[in-house]
């Protein structure tokens, strides 16, 4: 009795070492992604941005500040996490045809800048309120989810990340390129995409223009168009989330969500498959007309300060969207009212990503 007793001490102990062990390897591929990360809603000249829309992986009792620099740009200061590489993304807040672009970003001592640029349709250089992210990774994720991003000069990639350790690629030019991510494959379409324009001299807009999802990875084609509908070849960043936030995190963040509007439908409805369609929280995400070119997305369940949201056109055209205005929070429900898309200067309906995060 008494060996017996060993042997099942000697089980259990090796199982607890285990589960430990897994525990730790499952946590420390949790904390890898992403390294750095912050973001903010941009709604003045100079000072700190909304303290309600922001938020990063620096330490408690920093902020997010802005500086002004020439008409339309803006210089943002996430605190604390300095860093090279990663990406940028930026969606312009604003009533009319306007878009932001990031012209570039670093470390500056111990923080990163990032320097936003906005205009209106045909290329005037104006202030427009703004969302931005940054964020880097390393590391690896489960199979389950995904995460990758790459961030292309207009001649090579200066930066990327797969969550499956493999390879990004980008092929093209000219204003159109292919984007191929590895190993981040899935049976139907799942995940969300976001695309911003990188030009430190002139207007450019860029968007998704195709998605194609296989088991093996997920190919993409962005297009890009100078400050009217002319191709334009210039730099761009792209991030595909699957299960994860737009900033690289899960759990925490728990409440995050997105969507892809495929429809024009008058809805409400619930984007299908339901891979494009997710919510942390496991809410159902609806979308529905809200005028003409409007598109109003629901995401209940994950309402939680701070929060960030960011869009992107979908469609090979030079049409694109901002959002019309800031989103707002109702009990546990995200109100993004509204994606606004345009053709030059006309709102018109038009297919759209849009992914929402919390910090929480």
């Amino acid at each position: 009795m008494r060996q017996l007793r060993k042997v099942i001490l000697r089980i259990l102990c090796v199982t607890l070492l285990l589960v430990s062990g897994l525990a730790a390897t499952a946590a420390s591929a949790q904390a890898a992604v992403p390294d750095r990360w912050g973001f903010a809603y941009v709604n003045a000249y100079s000072g700190i941005p909304s303290p309600a829309h922001q938020a990063g992986s620096w330490s408690v009792g920093f902020n997010v500040s802005v500086t002004p620099g020439a008409v339309g740009q803006s210089f943002v200061r996430f605190p604390q996490i300095a860093t090279t590489g990663g990406v940028v993304h930026v969606t312009a807040v604003a009533q009319e045809a306007y878009w932001c672009q990031a012209q570039n970003w670093g470390p500056s001592g111990p923080d990163l800048v990032v320097a936003v640029q906005c205009y209106r349709y045909g290329g005037a250089p104006v202030f427009a309120q703004y969302t931005v992210v940054f964020e880097t990774s390393t590391g690896t994720l489960p199979v389950a989810q995904g995460f990758g991003y790459v961030h292309y000069n207009g001649a090579f990639i200066t930066s990327q990340f797969n969550s499956v350790a493999a390879p990004n690629s980008v092929v093209g030019g000219g204003g159109s390129w292919t984007v191929s991510l590895p190993g981040l494959g899935s049976p139907a379409a799942a995940g969300n995409i976001q695309v911003t324009a990188v030009n430190p001299t002139q207007p450019a807009r860029c968007k998704v223009a195709g998605w194609t999802p296989t088991t093996s990875g997920q190919t993409i084609q962005v297009r890009c168009f100078n400050a009217t509908n002319v191709p334009l070849n210039t730099g761009w960043t792209l991030t595909y989330q699957r299960e994860r936030a737009i900033t690289g995190a899960a759990i925490p963040p728990k409440n995050f969500a997105y969507t892809f509007d495929l429809s024009s439908a008058p809805g409400p409805y619930a984007p299908t498959p339901v891979g494009i369609n997710y919510n942390s929280q496991l809410g159902v995400n609806t979308v529905q007309n809200s005028g003409v070119g409007l598109r109003m997305v629901l995401f209940p369940q994950v309402a939680a300060t701070p929060t960030h949201v960011q869009a992107t056109a979908f469609g090979p055209g030079p049409e694109f969207c901002n959002l019309q205005t800031l989103w707002t929070l109702s009990g546990t429900t995200v109100f993004v009212r509204n994606v606004a898309c345009y053709s030059a200067v006309t709102r018109v309906s038009h297919r759209s990503m849009t992914t929402y995060t919390s910090a929480f």
